[in-house]
């Protein structure tokens, strides 16, 4: 690979394949291959994109919101599995760079899904997975809480690379720590903007105002990658759990928080050329983990390790084992 100064960024705007990993993943490898043909250096889907945003939770709890649950745990994603492997061969078929938001389900209990944001290289591996550190609200019914552990920046030819799951950007510290890393282009990962009566402008709004935020703070293109949930994208089995929609809004944000590129409600690739030199020229007026930081008074420490898992199994020793005595 060769340093080069510019570079185009893609937001994926799809619906997915409600509660279908293996249609969602095929769906996504053919968008992948399309944000390829468009040149596209990197590309974002939406938080939680295969196999779809957990819409019911904001819901009554009624019956069918468990076998919900259930099917939507039974289409979370092993990491690594066949689903990674199929989206790492399509990254690097199109030679793409792929942050996609993905339900991970724990490999140890089988009953616990993390809402992650996945990153795979064009040269089809996993460079980095993140999971949500905190999820949002009813979230916490479906997903369990992250670690810092993929809380890191990928360096890639063309910039150094990162990602955050939705409110994650509300957070602050999280932003922080990968604007210390030196990220560049930041993939912020959102279900979409909410059209029901309960969200108001306020969940509206957030969306762009915190990816801009983000990128003002960080100096950092932000390609604020929205999903899409329309009523016709909700199989008939799942509409008694509500029918609001995330209409998506994608948008491509430059360095100093303006939006470059944006998307309405649809199924859309929205492209946008970015730059180093702009993104330098950011990072020198103000760049918040380095020259305008005060390190003499503010420190921020960060637990990398990875969640352990709840339960040990310690094997008896062999000599333990014939010190047993059988009775008939």
């Amino acid at each position: 690979m060769t340093n080069k100064s510019t570079f185009k960024m893609a937001a994926i705007q799809a619906a997915p394949v409600l509660f279908d990993k293996s249609a969602s993943t095929q769906k996504a490898c053919d968008l992948i291959a399309a944000a390829g043909a468009k040149g596209a250096d990197i590309a974002a889907f939406g938080e939680s994109w295969l196999p779809g945003y957990p819409f019911w939770v904001d819901g009554p709890v009624i019956d069918l919101t468990w076998e919900a649950s259930a099917v939507y745990l039974e289409n979370a994603i092993d990491i690594p599995g066949p689903e990674t492997q199929a989206l790492c061969k399509a990254a690097e078929a199109a030679g793409v760079d792929v942050v996609i938001g993905v339900a991970e389900k724990d490999l140890f209990t089988q009953g616990t899904a993390y809402c992650t944001a996945l990153t795979i290289g064009r040269e089809g591996v996993i460079l980095n997975r993140h999971r949500k550190l905190k999820p949002t609200h009813a979230e916490r019914i479906i997903w369990g809480d992250g670690d810092a552990a993929g809380l890191t920046t990928s360096k890639r030819d063309y910039a150094r690379i990162s990602a955050l799951n939705c409110w994650e950007h509300q957070m602050m510290l999280p932003g922080y720590a990968l604007a210390a890393q030196g990220t560049q282009i930041h993939a912020a990962l959102w279900p979409g903007w909410e059209k029901s009566p309960r969200a108001g402008e306020y969940c509206w709004a957030r969306q762009h105002l915190l990816s801009r935020a983000f990128a003002s703070q960080a100096g950092a293109y932000v390609i604020c990658a929205a999903g899409l949930r329309l009523e016709k994208d909700i199989p008939e089995r799942w509409r008694p759990l509500g029918i609001w929609e995330h209409t998506g809004h994608s948008a491509i944000i430059d360095p100093r928080g303006e939006i470059i590129a944006v998307a309405e409600s649809g199924e859309e690739i929205l492209i946008a050329e970015g730059s180093l030199d702009i993104v330098r020229a950011a990072k020198a007026a103000c760049d918040i983990a380095g020259h305008y930081s005060r390190p003499d008074i503010f420190e921020l420490i960060i637990d990398a390790s990875p969640a352990p898992p709840r339960v040990q199994l310690i094997a008896e020793s062999e000599d333990a084992e014939d010190d047993l005595e059988l009775e008939d």
